[in-house]
């Protein structure tokens, strides 16, 4: 492709841009802060806005350079344009030769921004706010920018030929994965029930997530044509499949369906389609969001319980399972007809499999035992849990001095 500047292509990059950063904020902070008790609403929320905050100026600092710049090694990218020094405004994104390269800066930011912000849900009510601003730039710095050049960035794992078209392995799994490891050192929270202070809240986050999702998906495809016309359409219709899904299976499990399980779901199958919304048809979407709710269901339902890890919001039941999930059927269903860069076992190559396969074990593998030693670290410098009173009482009037209680 030339490196022509589109205007086309740049102002629906400029549009993708900022649909991701609506899912962060208002769409986590409003789907997870209406999922909490009402004592501890603000800080649910707050958590996803320090998240986004903190990370949009780490990769304007070296995020983006380590994550996206020259390879080395396969390993992480040449900090060369520290601070974004040496990048004219007028100069053309590598990787996608029709854009500014500054928007391909902030649309990659906001991808950043929204995977920690995802791995908040699991902690809430229990994690001291200062040990969450500590945790978040040290995670982004030695676990997402690692694994977003590993993917992305032209690192090893690109160069496998592993398919992750807007962030299944990258940003679900990675932030689910995380979530565990964070919630198996944190601990379980006095009060496991979950008792959602206000249902609505999360009805609309989730439907500012789902909207912004079309950034996220579409926008992947880095051009205005018709790889982001046929994202945007399975993104659709891999939600709305998976949604019906866990409708129906609340209603088989317990007779009734409910609103939680359709927000759920829904968020399960925008989930899944994310690293298949470039590679794959619609049937293969159909089946994709319609087999993540039951496993991701399954995960929540029975695994949980069998284990007994406290992920409140299920960030790993929903984004690591079903983040796996999406990773894993990119190897089935990837159609070379859609895109040529990705063909799956049901179009002759099996291999594609293992090669996702691979992804998975080593983004979990990696995320697992990196989110360990960070948690770890924290906790026996600064600890990172509330204490007891503070935790019973409410963390909104404990950490922040403000009361979220007329949200």
């Amino acid at each position: 492709m030339d490196a022509i500047l589109n205007s086309g292509d740049t102002a629906w990059m400029l549009i993708s841009t900022a649909l991701v950063m609506l899912m962060t904020i208002p769409g986590v902070a409003l789907f997870y802060g209406g999922l909490t008790k009402k004592e501890n609403v603000l800080n649910t929320i707050f958590l996803s806005f320090i998240a986004f905050a903190i990370t949009s100026i780490i990769w304007v600092i070296y995020g983006y350079p380590l994550a996206f710049g020259a390879d080395v090694m396969g390993l992480i990218g040449n900090p060369i344009n520290i601070l974004m020094n040496g990048i004219d405004v007028n100069a053309l994104a590598p990787l996608a030769p029709t854009i500014p390269l500054l928007v391909y800066v902030a649309f990659q930011m906001t991808f950043a921004a929204i995977t920690v912000a995802l791995i908040s849900g699991a902690v809430v009510e229990r994690m001291k706010f200062s040990s969450w601003m500590v945790f978040v730039p040290a995670w982004i710095t030695l676990v997402y920018i690692p694994i977003s050049h590993w993917v992305w960035g032209g690192g090893w794992l690109a160069q496998l030929g592993a398919l992750d078209f807007a962030g299944g392995t990258v940003v679900h799994l990675n932030a689910g994965v995380a979530a565990l490891a964070l919630v198996l050192l944190l601990g379980k929270r006095k009060d496991i029930k979950l008792l959602p202070h206000n249902l609505g809240y999360s009805v609309i986050g989730a439907a500012l997530l789902w909207f912004g999702w079309f950034g996220f998906n579409a926008g992947s495809a880095l051009s205005a044509g018709g790889l982001a016309g046929s994202a945007f359409l399975v993104t659709n219709t891999a939600t709305a499949a998976a949604l019906i899904s866990w409708v129906i299976i609340d209603i088989v499990k317990t007779g009734k369906p409910t609103v939680l399980g359709a927000i759920s779901g829904a968020i399960a199958g925008l989930v899944a389609i994310t690293p298949a919304a470039g590679f794959v048809t619609v049937t293969g979407a159909i089946i994709i969001g319609f087999l993540t709710s039951i496993f991701s269901y399954y995960a929540i339902s029975t695994i949980k319980n069998r284990f007994g890890y406290d992920d409140a919001l299920d960030v790993f039941g929903i984004h690591g399972v079903s983040g796996a999930w999406g990773a894993l059927a990119t190897g089935i269903f990837a159609a070379p007809f859609i895109n040529s860069l990705g063909t799956g076992a049901l179009y002759g190559n099996p291999g594609q499999i293992v090669t996702q396969l691979i992804a998975i074990v080593v983004v979990a593998a990696y995320t697992f035992i990196m989110t360990i030693i960070i948690a770890k670290v924290i906790d026996m410098t600064m600890g990172l849990r509330v204490e007891d009173k503070e935790e019973i009482e409410g963390l909104d009037t404990h950490l922040h001095e403000e009361s979220g209680y007329r949200i």
